[in-house]
């Protein structure tokens, strides 16, 4: 439960974006650790913005910085909208937890696409940066003012996970589980590619630990151990229904005409939604391993079956 304390610290964690996926998951594993939410309109014991900014007074231990501004599928908001949520919100927060005589540590959800939005081999922290959607390029600027301005004596972390999945999770791979149960053939099977997908349970563990541990700043990238393909992904769906996977060879350059198509007429199918959905993307979370001296607590092939069953409402 979020704590009722108003301002000094006692090992207490202001959270962004506490209602969001990532949030709601957070929440089940903070346990009795005390939480404020911060948002625009806050609820119960939370904090709105405004009364933030005026009372300097307010103290925090740990900042955690989930809010922000995700792909829009349907090209409703404008780029100034990127801007504010990722860039300039993050920048006034951060300098924020700078002035907080009792923080110790910054915790910033980025994005592997902060980085790159097409992957050849495997992407690590030293990839070099070319975002190519406003989306990525405002996440880029907003690590970039958090990497120039380091504090002595606190703790900064800037967590870029790849594909998130778990209980609350909406997304393409709703839109696969969905052929899975319906008994549909997944008309993609033909396109080979190789993932990274993250649990949002490892995350939640990833972010308990960078608050419990002193760990050097910087930038990690997050994601289970592993990768696979969306045909392996039908299948263990379908396992996990005990249906057979029904996997549909439709020549690519064909289903390529068709999302074209679709792009015009707004179907479900379209350019955007097919890349996301054959292409690889190979994240390395070798860095974050071996800084925690550790794997991550929940396997990939276990993080999937927990998204499934959640599915299965």
């Amino acid at each position: 439960m979020p704590s009722t304390s108003s301002g000094t610290a006692n090992n207490q964690i202001i959270i962004t974006g506490a209602s969001g996926f990532v949030g709601q998951n957070l929440q089940k594993h903070l346990e009795e650790r005390p939480w404020k939410a911060l948002s625009r309109k806050p609820s119960g014991s939370g904090l709105s913005y405004a009364d933030f900014w005026q009372q300097s007074n307010l103290s925090f231990d740990h900042y955690i910085h989930l809010a922000g501004k995700a792909h829009d599928l349907k090209k409703t908001s404008g780029e100034q909208d990127y801007w504010e949520a990722n860039y300039e919100l993050t920048s006034k927060l951060y300098d924020r937890f700078l002035q907080d005589p009792a923080a110790k540590s910054f915790i910033f959800i980025s994005s592997v696409k902060a980085c790159a939005d097409r992957v050849a081999g495997w992407l690590s922290e030293e990839t070099p940066c070319a975002p190519e959607t406003v989306y990525g390029k405002s996440k880029r600027k907003a690590e970039e003012y958090l990497l120039d301005n380091l504090p002595k004596g606190k703790r900064v972390y800037i967590l870029r996970p790849c594909m998130i999945h778990g209980p609350g999770n909406k997304g393409n791979l709703n839109m696969l589980y969905a052929f899975a149960q319906k008994g549909l053939p997944y008309p993609l099977a033909a396109f080979s590619n190789e993932r990274s997908f993250l649990s949002v349970d490892n995350l939640c563990w990833v972010m308990l630990r960078l608050m419990e541990e002193d760990i050097p700043s910087g930038i990690y990238q997050v994601a289970d151990s592993g990768v696979f393909s969306t045909n392996e992904l039908i299948q263990m769906m379908a396992a996990s229904m005990g249906k057979p996977a029904r996997l549909l060879k439709i020549p690519a350059g064909l289903i390529r005409a068709v999302a074209r198509i679709g792009d015009k007429l707004h179907l479900p199918l379209n350019s955007e939604r097919l890349q996301k959905l054959t292409e690889s993307y190979k994240v390395s979370n070798e860095r974050l391993l071996n800084a925690l001296g550790s794997d991550l607590p929940l396997s990939a092939e276990d993080g999937f079956k927990k998204t499934f069953e959640a599915f299965k409402g």
